[in-house]
């Protein structure tokens, strides 16, 4: 720990939030091996971080194709073995991914002669029972179904379905906003004990609070941005980083007129929403959760791709979004 006058100073703390692609890439099979060799060259950036600068540090991680995996295994193997709900193939997937990250990180640490315990935290995400979207679902999980298929499952487990992408009939889910995180206090314990923690995991396990306090999971997936600047928030950090595919946010995407941003207020943010700037399934819901962590604490989002996170840290790439 550094110090200031012989005080102790508390370091800053940091939430950085991985891109799907850190984990698994777009064409591949999704096999074990693959995904540590991703997430060796995630965790190899990470440790640039770690070792250089005194960071308590909180990393958390989108699970949608892993999820998606588990799903088709269950369909798979339904005649077999009943399948699992998806808010336990949310806590399956942050426990697997959770200890690929945990021993990646730690076995470069270890070479780097970085002293720190490193704790997944499978954590649960309280959703508001009334959240609109539960009365209509939007968000596209698990497999392609045929028509026949499709109203069976319907009928059967009364799941909405939809004509999803030309590719067939798929099940969509309640995408509901996260309120609070249960395993705050845990988290912040860790944290002060000088834990790195990996919690979070693709957005959380979507729970609901019952009258007698009780938790009770809940088909859902909340999304994985918008739960990391929930936890960002919830234990009070100086920085939110959400890791993706580019390296900056850019203005008019794709088009001839595309420009990157190096720096936004929540302001200017915010009007380039409403100018619908943003893609919705993709970067859209990263600047909103960047808007809501700095606009509930002061603090400062960063959104930059994971081979920029040294630089973006000292504010030399990526896009910084300040009050």
């Amino acid at each position: 720990m550094s110090k200031v006058n012989g005080e102790p100073m508390r370091e800053e703390t940091i939430v950085v939030a991985l891109g799907g692609n850190a984990i698994l890439q777009p064409g591949q099979r999704g096999t074990v091996q693959e995904q540590l060799e991703n997430v060796d060259i995630a965790c190899r950036h990470l440790v640039e971080i770690i070792s250089s600068r005194e960071y308590r540090m909180v990393i958390t991680h989108g699970n949608g194709p892993q999820v998606g995996n588990v799903l088709l295994q269950n369909e798979a193997a339904s005649n077999l073995i009943p399948p699992m709900p998806l808010d336990v193939c949310d806590a399956a997937t942050q426990g697997t991914m959770g200890y690929m990250i945990q021993q990646t990180l730690a076995n470069h640490l270890r070479a780097a002669g970085v002293q720190h315990n490193i704790t997944t935290v499978v954590t649960q995400v309280i959703v508001d029972k009334d959240d609109p979207a539960f009365k209509k679902p939007t968000k596209p999980v698990g497999p392609f179904y045929d028509l026949v298929k499709a109203q069976e499952l319907r009928r059967d487990r009364g799941w909405v379905i939809i004509k999803d992408s030309g590719r067939g009939y798929r099940r969509v889910v309640p995408s509901p906003r996260p309120l609070r995180i249960q395993e705050t206090r845990i988290i912040r314990h860790m944290l002060d004990n000088g834990e790195i923690v990996i919690a979070v995991g693709g957005g959380g396990i979507p729970v609901v609070r019952e009258e007698d306090r009780s938790l009770r999971g809940i088909e859902a997936v909340i999304d994985k941005d918008l739960a990391a600047a929930r936890l960002a928030e919830d234990i009070n950090v100086e920085v939110l980083m959400i890791l993706t595919d580019v390296e900056q946010v850019m203005l008019n995407y794709g088009g001839v007129k595309e420009v990157g941003i190096e720096r936004m207020t929540v302001d200017e943010a915010e009007n380039y929403l409403k100018e619908g700037q943003f893609g919705e399934g993709s970067m859209k819901p990263k600047v909103e959760a960047g808007i809501n962590f700095v606009k509930a604490t002061r603090g400062k989002t960063i959104i930059t791709a994971l081979n920029r996170v040294s630089e973006a840290l000292e504010e030399k790439a990526g896009t910084i979004i300040v009050p």
